[in-house]
């Protein structure tokens, strides 16, 4: 299992972020798209690193053109030497069109769409063949070489994709590298319908490039998994609330009540949901009862921390995040870490 860190935007510090992050012996480091956009974070990270492995998490497709997204993720991909992971994820209606002014349709069938035109795109400026993509959302058949940036030696970038539902893990399976499981997910919804969803995925282009189906050699799965731990009883508390509070935004948001249904707590997210639009965000978070809040985080000392995920998610996932809403000591943080690599 890969381990990965984080890096947030902070315009005098990125690179050396970057740098520690990679000193502290992570895997891989993820930017996020809230307040910055994630690929110039990566690109700022990239000089400043040697192995590490680049990825966004995400990029709002369709708050972008898929043109404008493959230019950019080229380039990250060109200052990194072949390091970035672009992971794409298609947020929810209102901020599409309310938020970025973009059209929203057919979330899934439209991000299979989107994937498919970037990867064109790439191809036309790897190979100059031309550019004749046609579907039913998105139209490219204009690339001139005044506007190609050639040949990039190092490839395309990996693409991942975000999703809570199955038919967007389907999307991910059959056109895309990887997949980003959203925080918001429980070891059970993981293995009962996320997974399944991804290998009828892969089965459906298993024809297209020979491999079988099920079989996901060179496909990853990443999870940032939501984690409270602390070294002392007061901190545990902070943190605790810290993730229940998370685990409340999440829950009032309409697309991932799935998530809660399927564990019998499906009537918790329409109240969750009337005290988001009230602002009652303390409310909120003390209707996450523990029982909730152990379903979907680790809540585990530091030194038992890397035992339990691995006892969770050691068999179905590839890559593992710690997702933590709240401040905590650097250093037990390297030495969790450390535990993952002693095995």
């Amino acid at each position: 299992m890969l381990i990965d860190g984080g890096l947030g935007f902070d315009p005098d510090d990125i690179g050396q972020q970057a740098r520690r992050v990679e000193e502290d012996g992570y895997d891989g480091a993820w930017a996020a798209e809230t307040g910055h956009d994630p690929l110039l974070v990566l690109a700022m990270a990239a000089p400043h690193t040697e192995r590490l492995e680049l990825g966004s998490a995400i990029v709002v497709a369709f708050g972008r053109s898929p043109m404008t997204t493959a230019t950019m993720a080229n380039d990250v991909q060109l200052l990194s030497k072949g390091r970035l992971l672009l992971g794409l994820g298609s947020q929810i209606k209102p901020h599409i069109e309310k938020r970025y002014s973009m059209p929203w349709s057919h979330p899934a069938a439209r991000m299979r769409e989107y994937i498919l035109a970037m990867r064109a795109i790439w191809a036309a400026w790897q190979d100059g063949s031309k550019l004749e993509f046609r579907g039913e959302f998105y139209t490219f058949t204009l690339m001139t070489p005044f506007f190609s940036p050639g040949p990039n030696p190092f490839g395309p970038p990996k693409v991942f994709l975000a999703a809570v539902g199955p038919l967007m893990a389907e999307v991910a399976g059959e056109v895309a590298d990887g997949l980003l499981v959203h925080g918001f997910t429980t070891e059970r919804y993981l293995r009962e319908v996320t997974l399944p969803a991804l290998e009828r995925g892969q089965a459906k282009a298993a024809g297209a490039d020979g491999r079988p189906p099920g079989d996901r050699s060179g496909f990853q799965v990443s999870y940032p998994g939501l984690v409270v731990t602390a070294n002392t009883d007061a901190e545990r508390e902070t943190a605790a609330a810290a993730v229940k509070a998370q685990i409340a935004f999440y829950g009032s948001t309409p697309a991932y009540r799935p998530v809660l249904e399927l564990h019998g707590w499906g009537d918790l997210q329409p109240e969750l949901n009337s005290l988001s639009k009230r602002g009652e965000w303390a409310a909120m978070a003390d209707l996450i009862s523990d029982e909730v809040l152990d379903t979907f985080a680790v809540v585990a000392p530091p030194e038992e921390v890397a035992r339990r995920v691995r006892e969770r998610f050691g068999d179905v996932v590839d890559r593992f995040s710690f997702y933590a809403p709240y401040k905590f000591d650097p250093e037990t943080w390297r030495r969790m870490l450390a535990d993952f690599r002693a095995g």
